[in-house]
C-alpha cells in the first residue's frame, strides 16, 4: 500500500516550510504512524565527513521514524545557497525527476505517511525546463501552502494556490506562518488571505523566536490526515 503524504510548499523562501513540516512530522509520529520524510532538492549546504548535508533534510530526519539513508531522503544536495538550478548547472548535475519518485516510492513502500518539503516557492527553478513544481505533480501528492505572513503575502498566496491548481493537484490547505514580528494589520492580512484562499488557515503560527520550544502542530497533522484520506 503507498503511503498518504504531503507536498510542503511556499510563498517564497525563507517563509518556514521546515519549521512546519518538522513540526507535523513530530505530531505525525506521536500518533503512532510511521513517517518518511523527503527533501528531494536542497542548496546551501556544508561538507561533513559523511559528504554534503543540508539542514533543512536533517532537521526531518531526526524527527521521522522510517530510518532512511540520506541519499534517499535527500537525493540532490548541492553547496552554495543559491536557486537549485543555478546550483545544480554549477556542479554539472542534471536533476532526474524520476529518480527521485524511485526514491520516493521506496520510501512509501515502507511508511504509513510521507512528509516531502519543496525548496523555494512553487515555480522555484529546478532546471532549464523544469519547475518544484513539475517536482509535485510527479509525486502527484497534495500540497500544503506555508504562507509567510509579511507585506506582499496575499498575492503571493494567490498566485500560488492557482498555480497549484492548474496543474490538478490537490490543495490540502495553508498554514498561516508569523515570519514577520511587527507586520502592519496582522489581523486584516489574515482575513485576506481567508477570503483570498477561500478557507480558513489550518493553523496561524506566531513569530517564533530562536530559542522557542519545539512547535505543536497536532491539530493540523489530524486534519490534514483526514484529508488525505479522502
Amino acid at each position: 500500500m503507498t503511503a498518504r503524504g504531503l507536498f510542503v510548499t511556499g510563498t517564497d523562501t525563507g517563509v518556514g516550510k521546515t519549521v512546519i513540516s518538522v513540526a507535523l512530522v513530530r505530531a505525525l509520529v506521536a500518533q503512532g504512524q510511521r513517517v518518511a520524510v523527503m527533501k528531494p532538492i536542497a542548496s546551501g549546504s556544508e561538507h561533513t565527513p559523511e559528504g554534503l548535508r543540508n539542514d533543512d533534510a536533517l532537521k526531518l530526519i531526526a524527527m521521522a521514524n522510517v530510518a532512511a539513508a540520506y541519499e534517499s531522503v535527500n537525493p540532490y544536495c548541492f553547496e552554495p545557497p543559491v536557486s537549485p538550478h543555478i546550483a545544480a548547472n554549477e556542479a554539472g548535475v542534471a536533476v532526474d525527476l524520476g529518480q527521485i519518485a524511485q526514491k520516493f516510492t521506496g520510501l512509501a513502500a515502507a511508511a504509513d505517511f510521507i512528509v516531502v518539503e519543496g525548496a523555494g516557492g512553487w515555480l522555484a527553478p529546478i532546471s532549464d525546463r523544469e519547475t518544484m513544481a513539475d517536482l509535485a505533480a510527479t509525486l502527484a501528492l497534495p500540497v500544503l501552502l506555508v504562507v509567510g505572513l509579511r507585506l506582499g503575502c496575499i498575492n503571493h498566496a494567490s498566485l500560488t494556490k492557482l498555480a497549484i491548481e492548474s496543474r490538478g493537484l490537490r490543495f490540502a490547505g495553508w498554514v498561516a506562518n508569523g515570519i514577520d514580528p511587527v507586520l502592519a494589520r496582522r489581523a486584516e492580512n489574515l482575513q485576506a488571505l481567508e477570503s483570498a484562499l477561500a478557507q480558513p488557515p489550518l493553523a496561524v503560527v506566531p513569530f517564533l523566536s530562536p530559542d522557542a520550544p519545539p512547535l505543536e502542530l497536532t491539530k493540523t497533522a489530524e486534519e490534514l490526515c483526514a484529508f488525505t484520506r479522502e
